[in-house]
């Protein structure tokens, strides 16, 4: 598959029109068609699958395997996207704030910092970090970003960092020193190894829709819609594959469920 073929490949993939132009608009209407279209999830850990931080398989999984991953693999695949239309790209990492307030390891997050044609910006863009901004954020504003998924603020946090905050929430701190692929391995292998990570210890598929979010968290069916929330449980495992197809287009040969130790 040549450049072009991939990328009009993965164009279709998140029902988007090759922009004419790379502008912040154009990439406001990508982030939001890539978070409408591909879920946030975070099953390779729990069927066994590998997690391979290299750009073609990434994409390759998200446009031929129709599936979709967690921080490292959606921002991997779209940056790579995003570069190829044009954009100039640089990844980042991030430490996400926990319950208890503090940030965590190095490399919890992958983010994207972004310049576009217009010279405005420059953007973060984000469609790894789950029920997240819509809308690209503002990389240089101090001030209130008001998107659809609430209000968003950068403050300046020691060293040089930014702590992002959504609705008063911390949610994670910034560092915009450049970064390549690689650095994020260790992150990667923690969150899929590390009985300390949430994603070992969960089972989660997500994704945002034109008028809320639908989530299937292990046997139960999360939809969110216009602010009202229904739950349902799945009782069967023909239940349960049904709904990733329905709500993800996720075609599972069985119910990925989680394992004690998901080295084994």
């Amino acid at each position: 598959m040549n450049d072009d073929d991939w990328v009009d490949a993965y164009l279709e993939r998140i029902r988007a029109a090759r922009p004419g132009r790379a502008d912040a608009a154009a990439l406001r209407e990508l982030q939001i068609r890539h978070l409408t279209a591909v879920p946030f999830e975070n099953l390779s850990i729990h069927l066994g699958e590998d997690v391979a931080l290299e750009e073609k398989r990434l994409v390759h999984k998200i446009v031929t395997g129709r599936r979709g991953g967690f921080c490292y693999e959606l921002n991997g695949a779209f940056a790579a996207l995003l570069r190829a239309l044009g954009f100039r790209v640089t990844l980042v990492q991030a430490r996400v704030f926990g319950d208890d307030g503090c940030p965590g390891i190095p490399y919890d997050h992958m983010a994207i910092r972004v310049e576009t044609e217009d010279t405005t910006g420059p953007w973060l863009a984000d469609v790894g970090f789950g029920d997240h901004a819509l809308h690209p954020l503002a990389l240089d504003d101090r001030t209130e970003q008001r998107d659809p998924s609430g209000v968003f603020r950068l403050r300046a946090a020691p060293h040089g960092d930014l702590d992002l905050l959504r609705d008063g929430s911390e949610q994670f701190r910034l560092d915009l020193r450049p970064r390549e692929m690689a650095d994020f391995r260790a992150g990667a292998w923690y969150h899929r190894t590390s009985p300390d990570s949430h994603f070992t210890r969960s089972l989660v598929c997500s994704r945002r829709t034109d008028d809320g979010r639908v989530t299937l968290s292990g046997r139960t069916l999360v939809t969110t819609t216009r602010g009202v929330r229904h739950e349902k449980p799945l009782g069967t495992d023909a239940e349960v594959l049904a709904a990733y197809h329905e709500h993800f287009g996720l075609r599972l040969s069985h119910v990925p469920v989680v394992r004690p130790n998901p080295n084994v």
